[in-house]
């Protein structure tokens, strides 16, 4: 048994379910669970509608452009009608949710709305695949994948999740060649609420499945030819890297690399079973399989790169110097406000740290803090990561920029640059 993950942009329109319906086809294993993201960019619609829904507002126009979109590519797909009553009965149950008052947890109500990203998706898809010849059942991922309560980022209930596999594996026919699509991103409390485990979190969803049923590989298909050393977005001339050992990608997650969600490569590295990220664009490509071991550790440098940051210092009033205490509040203040860090660093009487821009939690921030604390800031700052660094890309790459915070050890270079006027 394998597992295949296909994101948004491998499902967006009708051509790209028949792309993976190929894929499927050519697979030589004889069991494959699919692991599907919402198509296209649903999931920022259904965000959109979530929002208006908990200001009380019509969301009549932007749920009929969510049902619009997938009955359309539907209609190029030629499906019928019978074909459609999966996805016509997801439909329902949105608008017959969105018809009652969003009530007071907003994060509650956040699960509910955007899960049906996955779940008309793959209710699509499953269609798609199936008048393309390919044998395949759709699953209901909550059947399998238990959390806690903490809706938007929930955390794994690994113990529960496990009774769920034998409800899965029976809808495999042992001898036989056929395919199981089930949802990424989407899972159940133990009060029976849908849960979703952060956005991004279908490679996750992916991951748990290869180790609660024992498969011998994970393939997350994408529209890049493997893990390359930088982001095409932002970087030119980048290249393929074959091999990765689970540290680097774990490294490399933790610090930003896109292609990657941060929690997928444990769950496989626990089990040692390998992840190989292909090109959906051009299957014929070998990508990049990380692994516990690999050849050659020689790695080429690799960036990443993170723009519009804030660079905020936070120094006692007082003038004293920051001890544990400061770090506590710091952080308490940091964690109650859902900012994420992404750089630190200390000195005698103050304490910075690098965040995403986002000024209304910054705010907040600065709120709870101003009391004790002076806070200065920098907006429109970038944050640069190479991983095995040397001189030569790091002035490239700095270019004509002021260096606002640098760190290095024998691997990393990180450093807060900020454009020159």
């Amino acid at each position: 048994m394998i597992v295949y993950k296909f994101g948004g942009a491998s499902v967006k329109d009708a051509e790209a379910v028949k792309n993976v319906a190929e894929i499927l086809i050519s697979c030589p294993e004889e069991h494959v669970i699919i692991v599907q993201s919402a198509m296209g960019k649903m999931t920022n619609h259904l965000e959109s509608i979530w929002r208006t829904w908990m200001n009380g507002e019509d969301t009549e126009e932007l749920m009929e452009q969510f049902a619009s979109f997938h009955l359309e590519i539907a209609k190029v797909l030629e499906l019928t009608d019978d074909a459609l009553v999966g996805v016509t009965m997801m439909l329902d149950e949105l608008r017959a949710l969105l018809a009652n008052p969003a009530g007071g947890n907003s994060a509650l109500a956040y699960d509910q709305v955007v899960s049906f990203g996955e779940l008309v998706g793959t209710r699509l898809v499953h269609a798609g695949l199936e008048q393309q010849g390919v044998i395949i059942e759709w699953f209901d991922a909550r059947h399998v994948l238990k959390t806690d309560s903490a809706h938007r980022n929930a955390t794994l209930d690994w113990e529960r999740s496990k009774l769920g596999t034998d409800i899965l594996k029976a809808h495999f026919i042992k001898g036989e060649q056929n395919f199981v699509l089930t949802q990424g991103f989407i899972a159940q409390s133990k009060v029976g609420n849908t849960t979703t485990l952060g956005r991004e979190g279908s490679d996750y969803s992916a991951a748990i499945f290869a180790h609660l049923m024992n498969a011998s590989s994970l393939t997350i298909w994408k529209d890049v030819p493997g893990m390359l050393n930088a982001d095409p977005r932002w970087f030119n001339n980048t290249v393929r890297i074959a091999e990765l050992t689970f540290r680097e990608a774990i490294e490399l997650s933790y610090y930003g690399a896109s292609v990657i969600h941060p929690k997928t490569i444990k769950p496989l590295q626990n089990k040692d079973i390998p992840l190989y990220v292909k090109s959906f664009v051009d299957k014929a490509l070998p990508g990049t399989v990380i692994q516990k071991e690999v050849a050659s550790s020689n790695y080429v440098p690799m960036y990443i790169f993170k723009p519009k940051q804030i660079l905020i210092s936070i120094s006692p009033r007082d003038f004293s110097f920051i001890v544990e205490s400061n770090l506590r509040d710091i952080f308490e203040a940091l964690t109650s406000t859902g900012i994420s860090v992404n750089l630190m660093q200390n000195s005698a009487i103050s304490f910075s740290v690098c965040v995403d821009q986002e000024m209304e939690r910054i705010g907040e921030f600065i709120e709870l803090m101003k009391s004790k604390y002076a806070i200065r800031y920098n907006e429109e700052v970038e944050l640069l990561t190479i991983r095995h660094y040397d001189e030569a890309t790091v002035k490239q790459l700095t270019g004509e920029k002021e260096v606002l915070v640098e760190q290095k050890s024998r691997q990393t270079l990180r450093i807060v640059l900020r454009p020159l006027i």
